[in-house]
């Protein structure tokens, strides 16, 4: 048999004309007959919630006070980035036993006494520091800048070093609120230790323990007393902007993507493949819009996963496309198109978020090298051939505002629901046209069909036998070429139900 994908028909626009003029009532009864005929079947528990189930997907935008903003700052090694898990109180932040492993401003929110806050993990402070080192300095000192109140943190085991005094020197110019930490005090005993600390001329020290929490709870409570209920220097929150993860293969221009959407440096920048290790968001204005952009760390080969702190960038980095609506897969095409980025591609599809493929350098591109880059489109990319291209150059920020429309495109594509009476007038005039085939003497029917959430487009079928996975598929293309979808998957799932016994 001739496989369903092809194209078979010639009878699209008509379907068009007639599904768009169907009666809005006759649809709506149908849809009811078809569900009560349901009741000959065999239906389990769990069919119920599917028919009843009903998911609003709300989007509007609401605007919060923002909320005060505690930066943590101190120079390589000293236990920063396990001083925010163990405020936070999970493993968030990056943390290996070697220094520099935190390279950009990355901001958390946490929770203390009912009280909300921004904790915000930053690269070592060193003096003098060259190439990317200077960079992260350089992030350092902005978070600073932007908080209402600075953690400072030293090793009480090292003691007060010339570099520490150099922060000293640099906080003093703040004028910000600083709280100086004595990291490392595991017990009474090294307390002593702590008390060395005077001599920076902070006042008391606070001797903590990152690793174990001790004197963390006493420490939080003295830094409420001077926090802010609203920050001086942070931008209004907003509740409601949609989340976008930028991914890709290391070193393609996911940073610098967010910094030129952002207009300023957010993040560092370097030759250096996997520069990012921690997701780091940030409230950007594009196209007139306000949007959550989420840089996250390059996704490698599974070989150089196997441990240290790319390995936990990894999963950070899922994380954060778990936590977004949309992602932007960033593309390099001064380069052959990869199994990497195919794998990073099918990676959002498996999540169910909605996908907007941007091929970044593009004014690197010659024209031989744009000639195989369309046929490698066609070979590796032909899976997703409904998302959004956008061709764009982060580092001259060339074309970026025509991000915005394929992310809403995609976007309202992820958010659209079928009402239920046009689905099944849908489905009533694809398999009047063209049937399931018959396999082994029968002919699977679908009694029921009905959308059971978007964010992805979910639709479950209620049918008689197994659909082939190719008929699923015709299902599907049809499904895009009537309703469009595009830029967001669509799963569609069945439920294969007996008649009753008479």
């Amino acid at each position: 048999m001739t496989d369903i994908d092809t194209d078979d028909f010639d009878a699209n626009d008509d379907l068009v004309e007639r599904m768009s003029a169907l009666d809005e009532d006759l649809a709506v009864q149908r849809a009811h007959s078809l569900r009560a005929g349901l009741a000959d079947y065999e239906l389990e528990d769990d069919d119920f919630d599917v028919l009843d189930a009903v998911t609003e997907d709300p989007n509007a935008i609401t605007y919060l006070p923002a909320l005060p903003v505690i930066a943590i700052v101190g120079r390589p090694n000293v236990g920063k980035s396990a001083l925010v898990n163990r405020i936070l109180g999970r493993r968030e932040a990056v943390v290996e036993d070697t220094p520099g492993v935190t390279r950009d401003r990355v901001s958390y929110k946490g929770e203390w006494n009912d009280r909300r806050f921004t904790l915000v993990d930053t690269g070592g402070w060193e003096p003098d520091a060259k190439g990317i080192d200077a960079s992260v300095a350089a992030q350092a000192e902005v978070a600073i800048d932007l908080s209402d109140v600075v953690l400072f943190v030293v090793d009480a085991r090292v003691g007060a070093t010339s570099t520490d005094e150099q922060v000293v020197r640099m906080l003093r110019k703040s004028g910000k609120p600083v709280f100086l930490l004595a990291n490392k005090v595991d017990d009474a005993r090294q307390e002593p230790e702590a008390a060395a600390l005077w001599s920076l001329g902070l006042g008391e020290p606070y001797p903590v323990s990152a690793l174990h929490g001790r004197g963390v709870a006493d420490l939080l409570d003295a830094v409420l007393k001077k926090l802010p209920l609203i920050s001086a220097v942070a931008k209004e929150e907003v509740g409601g902007p949609r989340r976008v993860a930028i991914l890709g293969r290391p070193n393609v221009g996911k940073s610098s993507l967010l910094n030129k959407s952002a207009g300023e440096e957010r993040v560092v920048v370097n030759e250096l493949a996997g520069t990012t290790r921690d997701p780091v968001d940030e409230q950007v204005e594009l196209g007139g819009k306000i949007w959550r952009f989420v840089d996250t760390a390059g996704i490698r080969r599974r070989v150089h996963l196997s441990q240290g702190a790319d390995f936990y960038a990894s999963l950070r980095t899922s994380t954060a496309l778990e936590k977004a609506e949309v992602a932007i897969v960033v593309i390099d095409v001064s380069e052959k198109i990869s199994e990497q980025d195919v794998r990073i591609i099918d990676l959002v599809l498996e999540s169910g978020r909605a996908l907007v493929l941007a091929f970044n350098k593009w004014d690197l591109l010659d024209d031989d090298r744009r000639r195989y880059l369309e046929r490698e489109i066609e070979q590796d990319l032909a899976h997703v051939s409904w998302a959004p291209r956008v061709n764009i150059s982060a580092r001259t920020g060339r074309h970026l505002e025509k991000l915005v429309p394929a992310l809403e495109l995609a976007l309202e594509s992820w958010d659209t629901r079928i009402a239920t009476g046009k689905f099944n007038a849908f489905l009533a005039e694809l398999t009047a046209a063209h049937p399931h085939p018959v396999r082994g003497g029968k002919q699977p029917r679908i009694l029921f069909g009905t959308q059971v959430s978007s964010r992805p487009p979910t639709f479950v079928l209620f049918t008689t036998g197994f659909l082939d996975p190719g008929y699923r598929r015709y299902i599907q293309r049809r499904l895009r070429e009537i309703y469009g979808f595009a830029g967001t998957p669509i799963f569609v799932n069945m439920r294969v139900r007996e008649k009753r016994a008479r």
